[in-house]
């Protein structure tokens, strides 16, 4: 991530004589964006702006492209991911990007260390309501992950089977963000926020029979749930609603170091 330790370490190199003022000048050249080619252009100011890296999106690009952006984006970044990655273009991206990983069911790639401390107080809880949800909240829970944050699982809790649902309510209450994943006619997170006292991000997934319209009837379900604290992101987004449980704990974990400090 470019941070205020990249440019700390760029200066403190110009100042000991590591590296010259023409060079320094060339990386702050590419500090704000980067172009990759004619294809693209690297935002390496995201993570000043909003806390999290830019990650790129695989549909749409050709692994040449997906593994020169990686390529230029893992210079400054200790994470760089790539979602919607198919088997295929992994199998096309591997042997151009070294030290690539594969989550297969989040459909990530990523250049990541072997293991990633949290950096940050509390716990994502991630639930699903059918295995056929788990490729979203998966995504979701893999980006979690690899942003730093505490990430806790499970799946194929939905209200067809509510006992199911009733007997991990452990996971509910040590939640300090919920994530609820669901298909067909979308109903868990209303439970799951009946339950809860954190807040509920719900996620419609595009699984469900001809009358769930690709995710739209969950998606309505969602937004008119009568639970309150339920907030609802587009349909198979998972990865937006790892982000958005994060922006939650990193506000809270700001206003606990504020607090602190008065």
């Amino acid at each position: 991530m470019t941070d205020n330790k990249t440019l700390r370490s760029l200066l403190e190199s110009v100042a000991n004589g590591d590296i010259s003022p023409d060079a320094a000048l060339n990386e702050l050249k590419h500090l704000a964006y980067e172009p990759v080619g004619e294809f693209a252009k690297i935002d390496h100011h995201r993570a000043f702006r909003t806390g999290f890296p830019e990650v790129i999106w695989g549909p749409g690009k050709t692994p040449t492209q997906i593994a020169e952006i990686m390529e230029v984006m893992r210079r400054r970044n200790p994470v760089v991911m790539a979602t919607r990655i198919e088997p295929a273009v992994y199998a096309a991206l591997q042997p151009k990007v070294r030290g690539l990983q594969y989550y297969e069911s989040a459909r990530i790639c990523a250049i990541a260390p072997p293991t990633i401390e949290p950096r940050y107080s509390g716990i994502i809880a991630i639930l699903s309501a059918g295995t056929a949800d788990l490729p979203v909240a998966e995504e979701a829970a893999v980006t979690a992950e690899l942003s730093g944050f505490r990430v806790q699982r499970l799946w194929d809790v939905g209200v067809a089977g509510i006992h199911r649902l009733l007997n991990n309510r452990h996971v509910i209450t040590s939640a300090s963000v919920l994530i609820v994943v669901a298909g067909m006619e979308g109903a868990l997170p209303s439970v799951v926020a009946g339950l809860a006292d954190c807040p509920v991000i719900a996620v419609p997934t595009s699984m469900g029979y001809g009358a769930n319209f690709g995710g739209l009837a969950p998606l309505l379900t969602m937004l008119n749930s009568c639970a309150a604290g339920v907030g609802v992101v587009n349909i198979d987004n998972g990865f937006g609603a790892a982000v958005l449980a994060g922006q939650i704990l990193r506000t809270a974990e700001k206003l606990r170091l504020a607090s602190s400090d008065s």
